[in-house]
């Protein structure tokens, strides 16, 4: 398996992460748009599990 399909999905999840724990940020500091960033953040992360689940499957039924 080559580790190149996982880098977009893995970095589209650290992504997620970085935003969701910049969100709590906001949140715990009360800044304006600490909700909006969080689910954003959120998003981003399932995208990012999702796009590597698809990966994970077009591998194993390709073989």
């Amino acid at each position: 398996m080559k580790a190149k399909q996982f880098v977009l999905p893995l970095v589209i999840f650290i992504l997620g992460i970085i935003l969701t724990i910049i969100g709590a940020l906001f949140k715990i500091q009360h800044w304006p748009y600490a909700p909006q960033i969080l689910t954003l953040g959120t998003i981003v992360e399932v995208i990012g599990l999702l796009l590597l689940i698809v990966v994970l499957i077009k591998y194993f039924f390709k073989k």
